[in-house]
Order: C-alpha cells, then sequence, then structure tokens
C-alpha cells in the first residue's frame, strides 16, 4: 500500500528528471570500477564515536536508501554521485599508497616509508582521523606515523591531526608536518574571523543536522557531510615555498607545485616521482568546485586555477600513473589523468572567460548565471557536474570577485534590507492574503523558485505567518528534489526545516580552542576586535602596555575601535598588564575573570584596575545560531 504521507516531488520535478536521465550516460559504470578499486575492508559498523560515546560519524547511515530504487525526490545525477562518494573503507591506490575514504568529508591518504606512514590530510576530526588509521592498521599493520601533510587550508584537511599524532612529537621533531607556505595564516583566519558565521551557514550547506532519507540529505557532492567530532591543529613544522620543492620523508621522495589561490588560498599538488603517483589536493575531482562557497569564503580565482592544472599536467602527467585526490576517488592511466585534468581545467577557464566577456557587455552576475552553459563536450564528462559547486553561483563570485557585489543599477544601489523590503511588498500586493494566493498560483505553476522568493516577502514581513512559513517550506523542498547540487539540496531542506521550527544551530565549530591557541598576537587582538560593540564603546578610552610572556604588545580603546600591535602605546598607557599567553587565552575565551586570573597570581595589573573589565564589559560574542530564513 502506498505512503500517501511520503514526501513526493512534483511533475515538474519528475518531468526533468527524467528528461537528465536521457540526456546523459548513465549507463556508464567506469567510475564506480574506480570507486571500488583496491577495497580492503572498513570499520565496523560503520560508526564512529567521542569518548562520551556520542557517535560524530555514521557511514553506514545512507546504505539503506542508497541501496534501493531512486526515489522522484532525488535528482538522478546526485542520486549517482551520492552512490559513489558514500562508498566507505581503506583502499589500496598503488603500491604503498593507501587511501580511508567515506570515514569523513575529506580523504585520508597514507604512503608507506622506510619506517612509518606519511598521513596526507588527516579529516575533519580526531575521531574520525584514529578510526581511519586504526582501519589502516588492521590490514597493514602497526606502522608509527612518521610525517603528516596539509595540502592546503581548510578544516577538512587538518582538524583531526592529534587523532593520529601527538604535539609532543611533533615538537620534539619525531614527526615532521609540511604544509604550503601561508597555510596557516590562512587556516586560522578563516576559521576565526568569519568562523561564527561560516560555521553556522555550513549547518545549512552540509545538512549535518538534516534527517538521512530519500526526502532528507543524500550527500553534499564532495562527500556526505562533515563529521561532528573534536577539531585540532599542529602548525606545520616545514614550509612549501616553491614549485620544483623536493623533500624527503621517510624515505620517500616527493615533488611540490604550489598553487596558491586556487581552491584554497594556500594549496598544493605533489608528486610521489618513484612510485608514479599524483596527489592534486582538492585542485582536480570528480565535480565542478566551488568559487565561493555557499558558507562563505574569500572569492577564488578561477585563472590562476585553470594556469595551476595546465602547469601540473605539464609537470607531471608524464611521470604519473595515477592520480588521486583528497576528496573522492583515483584515476589510472596517464591518458585517462590527463583528460581529467584537461577538462577540469577547461571548466574553470571558461567560465571565468565567458563571464568576463558577458559582463564587458553590461549583463549582471544574476543575467550572465541564466545565460552560460557548459560546452556540449565538458558537459558530457561527469567530472564536471556540478555536485559541490555550480556554474549559477561560480559564475556570480567570477563577477563579484572583478565587480564586486553592485551591479551597476543605482536603484541597487540603496535598497531595504529583507524586513524592511518584504513589509513593503507586501503592503503592495495587497497584504498577507494576496500573497499567499499568488505564491500559491505559482507553486501550483511549477515556479518553485517563484513562489520561495515571494513568500519569503511575508515570512519576513511577519515570522509567526504559519501558512507563509508552510508554503515557503514546501517551495524549498522542491527546489532540493530537483537539486543536482547537493549543497544547493542541503541549503533548500535546511530552510525548510527550520522554517518548521526546528533550529539547526552549527554542528560543528572549527573555532576550536586548538585552534585559537595557534593564533599570531596581532590575529588574537583581531579577533577580540571584531567583537567590540561600536555604539556601546563610543565614549570609552584604554590604553594598555601588555607584557605577554615575554613579548611587549600594546592595545588601544578609542572611538570604538582596539587597535593594537608589538611595543608600546603612544602617549602613554592607562595601565601595564602581565600576563602568560594561556591566562590571556583563558581571559578573552571567558573560561576566566581578571580577578581570578589576578588572584592566582597570573596576572598584574601596574595602574587603572578596570581596564580589563572595561574592554570585555563591551564584547559582544558571535552567534552561532543566528536566523537565516527568518528576520
Amino acid at each position: 500500500m502506498a505512503d500517501d504521507t511520503a514526501p513526493r516531488a512534483r511533475p515538474e520535478i519528475v518531468d526533468a528528471a527524467s528528461a537528465l536521465e536521457s540526456r546523459f550516460p548513465f549507463a556508464d559504470d567506469a567510475a564506480f570500477a574506480d570507486a571500488r578499486h583496491g577495497y580492503l575492508g572498513t570499520i565496523r559498523d560503520g560508526l564512529v564515536h567521542a569518548d562520551d560515546g556520542r557517535v560524530v560519524w555514521n557511514a553506514e547511515t545512507w546504505t539503506p536508501t542508497l541501496a534501493g530504487p531512486r526515489p522522484d525526490t532525488v535528482n538522478p545525477s546526485l542520486w549517482r554521485q551520492a552512490q559513489l562518494v558514500a562508498m566507505h573503507g581503506l583502499f589500496e591506490v598503488t603500491d604503498g599508497i593507501y587511501q580511508v575514504r567515506g570515514l569523513d568529508l575529506s580523504n585520508m591518504t597514507i604512503v608507506e616509508g622506510d619506517r612509518g606512514v606519511i598521513v596526507i590530510d588527516p579529516l575533519i576530526s580526531t575521531e574520525t582521523a584514529a578510526a581511519g588509521l586504526a582501519l589502516y592498521r588492521e590490514h597493514r599493520g602497526d606502522r608509527p606515523v612518521s610525517a603528516v601533510i596539509y595540502t592546503h587550508s581548510h578544516v577538512d584537511h587538518f582538524g583531526g591531526v592529534r587523532g593520529i599524532v601527538s604535539g609532543d612529537d611533533v615538537a620534539a621533531g619525531r614527526v615532521p608536518i609540511l604544509a604550503p607556505e601561508g597555510f596557516l595564516e590562512h587556516a586560522v583566519a578563516e576559521n576565526v574571523y568569519a568562523g561564527a558565521a561560516m560555521s553556522r551557514r555550513a549547518a545549512y550547506m552540509y545538512g549535518a543536522a538534516l534527517p538521512v532519507g530519500p526526502a532528507g540529505q543524500m550527500g553534499a557532492g564532495l562527500g556526505m557531510t562533515t563529521s561532528t567530532g573534536t577539531v585540532t591543529l599542529i602548525p606545520p613544522t616545514t614550509d612549501i615555498t616553491h614549485t620544483g620543492q623536493e623533500e624527503t620523508l621517510d624515505g620517500v621522495r616527493i615533488v611540490f607545485q604550489v598553487t596558491p589561490g586556487t581552491e584554497a588560498p594556500a594549496e598544493m599538488n605533489f608528486l610521489f616521482p618513484d612510485r608514479r603517483a599524483l596527489c592534486m589536493a582538492e585542485n582536480a575531482t570528480h565535480t565542478l568546485h566551488n568559487l565561493l562557497t555557499l558558507r562563505g569564503a574569500l572569492v577564488r580565482d578561477p585563472r590562476a586555477w585553470a594556469r595551476y592544472l595546465t602547469e601540473a599536467i605539464d609537470l607531471f602527467a608524464d611521470d604519473t600513473d595515477v592520480e588521486f585526490a583528497s576528496h573522492h576517488w583515483p584515476t589510472w592511466g596517464r591518458d585517462r589523468i590527463v583528460a581529467l585534468l584537461s577538462e577540469q581545467r577547461d571548466l574553470y577557464a571558461y567560465q571565468h572567460d565567458q563571464t568576463l566577456r558577458l559582463l564587458n557587455k553590461g549583463y549582471v552576475g544574476a543575467e550572465i548565471a541564466e545565460m552560460l552553459e557548459v560546452p556540449p563536450a565538458l558537459e558530457a564528462a561527469w567530472n564536471t557536474h556540478g555536485y559541490y559547486g555550480s556554474i549559477s553561483h561560480n559564475v556570480k563570485a567570477v563577477y563579484q570577485r572583478y565587480m564586486g557585489w553592485f551591479d551597476g543599477n543605482p536603484a541597487h544601489l540603496w535598497q531595504h534590507p529583507p524586513q524592511e523590503a518584504g513589509r513593503r511588498y507586501v503592503e503592495v500586493m495587497g497584504g498577507p492574503d494576496a500573497v499567499l494566493v499568488a505564491g500559491r498560483r505559482a507553486f501550483d505553476a511549477g515556479d518553485f523558485r517563484w513562489t520561495a522568493e515571494l513568500v519569503s516577502h511575508l515570512v519576513f514581513t511577519d515570522p509567526a505567518n504559519t501558512a507563509a512559513r508552510e508554503l515557503e517550506a514546501a517551495a524549498l523542498e522542491q527546489l532540493a528534489y530537483g537539486a543536482e547540487n547537493g549543497t544547493w539540496r542541503n541549503f533548500y531542506l535546511t530552510g525548510a526545516l527550520e522554517l518548521r521550527g526546528t533550529s539547526v544551530g552549527t554542528p560543528i565549530v572549527a573555532a576550536s580552542p586548538d585552534m585559537i591557541a595557534q593564533l599570531t598576537l596581532d590575529q588574537l587582538f583581531d579577533s577580540i576586535a571584531i567583537q567590540v560593540d561600536g555604539p556601546k564603546a563610543w565614549h570609552l578610552t584604554s590604553a594598555v602596555d601588555w607584557t605577554i610572556d615575554d613579548t611587549a604588545y600594546w592595545t588601544r580603546l578609542a572611538n570604538g575601535v582596539l587597535t593594537h600591535g608589538e611595543g608600546t602605546v603612544r602617549g602613554g598607557a592607562d595601565a601595564r598588564v602581565a600576563v602568560a599567553r594561556t591566562g590571556l587565552l583563558a581571559l578573552l575565551s571567558g573560561a576566566t575573570t581578571p580577578e581570578a586570573l589576578t588572584t592566582s597570581g597570573d596576572l598584574t595589573i601596574d595602574g587603572a584596575g578596570d581596564v580589563l573589565t572595561t574592554v570585555l564589559g563591551v564584547l559582544d560574542p558571535p552567534d552561532p545560531g543566528f536566523a537565516i530564513v527568518t528576520p
């Protein structure tokens, strides 16, 4: 008997899926053979637990759904990608190189050396990284970690490092950590400066809090979702500064290519010449990647990205038999590798060049996003499909990179914010009931984009209007069911979930204590300066000379701005404060108070005794659960 309560895709979505199935070669299963190649085994039950028993990863959670026929609530292309990405376990890439896949959003690669193993990209969480290493050892023996490589500065490529190596071993020089130059600055800045907002939006992007199933989370295109364990960071000990730099780790030769400004501000590819294996980090995966992620980030440079892919082909192709990356599955054979890298290269270059061509004809980002189509030869390759990035939001990112947020129309120069605009839209349309009638008419006509845009004005005018919230949620669901892009699907479904009253908050916080501990003093005080409530601090002044361990530093609060730098404050300080860095971190995190540190002898103040209380009293910490689909 059919379940009449089960979510269903509207006919418009079903028809679009049918058209897509007839357009692309779904019978081509070469990628499935590649994804299964070298499989050795997986973890028991697919579960990874934290020390407190909480499940931080369940690799089997998608299996019941993916084992059945495709439901009409999942785009067939995304369904195919989910089947590939959900495969999990330990895989042999080539002699002496193994990958742990499907135990987090990213892959962890393990390269056997003379005495131990080199670990590349230890996932997001210590728990998943430890589980991945244990799985490797179960099949290959208890080899020690002899070195770590971070391919780039995103948290899913370093956050689990303390699950595989101790800080003491790194500090003692027993385990070197290699990363591209600029890694630490970018890793810390991205996860701290705008960390709260990015983490909140990442909850939408990866759908980690969504139920899994035909009408729920079905992957994020790049991986299935993010683990929710403990994020850590141990600073690198060796910088890779230039292309052609060669290092030998545990008897293994590695030749590096630095690729700044591509998928991350600090990133690198590298070749293992003696094993004819090429790591492309996250610069060439089996999807169209983001030029600007939906969670937020700096806009990436597709022109540079394309040129580095050309350089990688020139540098490494003739010496490579297998290519692997920090996500997805490897590619074997020189010709197939060159095809993959070339298709990826042409994809980023095409978006860049065509967006520039059209913006120079006067089109704006939203217009170009509707106009630009991928060349047929590229579209026929599965690795160019937008499971994670999309032509639509990538084109807008290119426009933003060159032209900024303003499209040049003076009517858009000083628009009302959403709540005020919503009130005016609802009024001019004839009131709430009229908006709902128009919204339902658009929904019935299959124009779900217009339904969501239209009814969102009413939601921002009256967030308590349950009919408006439900209609917008229903429209977002249909948009999700039709989306080829995993992150778009997650955004739509998470928005629908929150419109219906379930707040997902922030499942994972990248700005962990371990991350905060790696801040330079400049970055640390920057992170405090952006929390100052400007109006509250307008009329306050406070100048402090600090001694932090053995470093002289100054801060000055005036006009609602906290300025700072090394040395002593110009014009004289109101007080001199001596504190250890550990005490300062505890103070700024709210874990202690000036009074408690003074009592314990860990802080001394010479001069105005209330200077710290004054500054701490005007801080306005971020909100990890701020509203997105409502005012």
